[in-house]
């Protein structure tokens, strides 16, 4: 009936639709893309949407970023929910544009006002961080649970995120488990994964690693780049199955190629000590160079131990110690562990046992044994 009713541009869209993720028919995306483009000139606002985010993410044509924004910014003065919150996205991740985060904020309100469960899901994050509004943890949580309960699966994910660390709400692990099995039902992979880690660490379950694998190879093999990550750490170390470092290496390579920061800084591990491949410490340092400009904590940190240890690059311990001081803000416990000892014995920068407390308490409350027992070697010592 739509291959029938081509003069329509709904029908025209929906076609595009059904060619873009294989609905009766094989997927085409460059079919797709054509579709959304005939709908878009047709000035059908959700053809002009899915056009812009065709060029966002390079879907049946080559990635143009400032194609998408001019579409996106079309679609949101048409009154579209869905490109009211990607242009909002645009102005928050500099997708053809600059970044603006106030007027990210204001464009994901404007989308969350309209009942778009992507929207109430950026706002939400808005709140939890401090986008372009003072920082508010129970409105992002009443945001999250909002977009959970219209069906948004990434927001269900976020809002068992919530539960699991106490982000405007008490902790309780078991609503975090339930909600992550409620998204992996729906066969989304972030459901999977985050269901996954459950599993590999009991999180409101018993542990079960073979489970916990079985659902990050699922995620990995319906092409969930964070899948292939958490798939290859379990190749790594034997989780749920036999140790294959050569397929660790493979998996971490994919990740890292598809631009996955956790991806590159396994990578980076890859080549520093040999996980199935020749040790290579040069490029060892230009992966965790890689992660760290990625914005990713554990990168920076492993950066600021090539700086430390001259790892791939030349010794640097006014840069190492930077860049633990940076990964240490960012939450990462070996960072607050590693800054925490040059303060201790003055490496580099002055001696402070004060601060060397406070960074060896902001680390053993994150689990970090290391810290643990410095902190019970410096009572001692009082």
């Amino acid at each position: 009936m739509l291959l029938n009713n081509q003069n329509n541009s709904n029908s025209v869209f929906l076609l595009g639709i059904f060619n873009q993720i294989g609905i009766e028919i094989n997927v085409d995306k460059q079919m797709a893309f054509e579709l959304y483009r005939n709908a878009a000139n047709s000035g059908n606002v959700f053809g002009i949407t899915s056009l812009g985010y065709c060029y966002e993410k390079g879907i049946g044509t080559s990635v143009n970023k400032q194609k998408a924004f001019e579409l996106y910014q079309k679609a949101a003065n048409l009154g579209n929910s869905r490109g009211i919150n990607y242009l909002g996205s645009c102005y928050n991740n500099r997708i053809g544009t600059s970044v603006n985060e106030q007027k990210a904020f204001e464009l994901y309100q404007e989308a969350a006002n309209l009942g778009n469960s992507c929207g109430l899901r950026n706002l939400a994050r808005c709140y939890e961080y401090g986008i372009g509004i003072g920082i508010d943890k129970q409105k992002a949580f009443e945001l999250y649970q909002k977009a959970a309960n219209l069906g948004d699966a990434y927001g269900t994910c976020y809002f068992g995120i919530c539960y699991e660390f106490g982000i405007g709400t008490s902790i309780d692990k078991q609503k975090a488990f339930e909600l992550f099995q409620k998204v992996a039902n729906l066969e989304n992979t972030s459901g999977m994964i985050h269901l996954g880690r459950c599993y590999d660490s009991g999180i409101g379950t018993s542990i079960n690693k073979q489970k916990a694998f079985e659902l990050f190879q699922k995620a990995a093999n319906l092409g969930d780049v964070y899948g292939m990550n958490f798939l290859g750490r379990c190749y790594k170390n034997g989780i749920g199955t036999s140790i294959n470092k050569q397929k660790a290496f493979e998996l971490f390579q994919k990740a890292a190629n598809l631009g996955v920061a956790y991806g590159v800084n396994n990578l980076g591990r890859c080549y520093k000590n040999g996980i199935g491949t020749s040790i290579n410490k040069q490029k060892a340092f230009e992966l965790f160079q890689k992660a760290a400009n990625l914005g990713n904590a554990i990168g920076i940190h492993n950066l600021g131990r090539c700086y430390k240890n001259g790892i791939g690059t030349s010794i640097d311990e006014q840069k190492a110690f930077e860049l633990y001081q940076k990964a240490a803000n960012l939450g990462n416990d070996l960072a607050q562990y590693n800054l925490a000892l040059i303060y201790e014995y003055g490496k580099g920068v002055k001696k402070d046992i004060n601060q060397a407390n406070y960074w060896y308490k902001k680390s053993a409350k994150q689990g970090n044994l290391g810290a643990q027992d410095k902190l019970n070697k410096l009572k001692e010592s009082c």
